[in-house]
């Protein structure tokens, strides 16, 4: 009796095709990686249609030479934080006290940031002041 041997299929397939294709994604990954650049924001001050008004319990204005100022008075960013904590010990509504951050068109958005920094590390909600759009 003959009996026929089955073919054994080979489960192996070629590795060169796909060593290919890694190598052309790395490359293409490292040209399209020195194309981007790290620190390039295009940002805009914000406009807002909305006409909802924030209880607003200190203020603070930005000019964009860096010139800041607490209600009114002018001072430096660390006096604002000394301030903005001694009013927060002095306050019995800690909760509901809100920054109103007023920065001047072409400010830099480096100094909204520090105000923004310090009102995060004080837990004190920020709320950045924006012009509605002219009609």
């Amino acid at each position: 009796m003959a009996l026929k041997k089955r073919n054994k299929i080979s489960a192996e397939f070629s590795m060169s095709s796909l060593t290919d294709i890694i190598f052309l994604l790395l490359i293409f990954f490292m040209l399209t990686s020195t194309l981007v650049s790290q620190n390039a924001l295009n940002l805009k001050l914000p406009s807002s249609t909305s006409k909802t008004v924030a209880p607003q319990s200190l203020a603070v204005s930005i000019e964009k030479e860096g010139r800041f100022y607490l209600n009114g008075k002018r001072m430096s960013i660390s006096n604002i934080e000394k301030n903005i904590r001694s009013s927060l010990r002095g306050s019995s509504n800690q909760e509901n006290t809100t920054i109103s951050i007023v920065s001047e068109l072409g400010t830099p958005i480096e100094y909204v940031v520090q105000v923004m920094d310090m009102a995060n590390k004080m837990r004190v909600q920020a709320i950045l002041a924006t012009e509605p759009p002219k009609s």
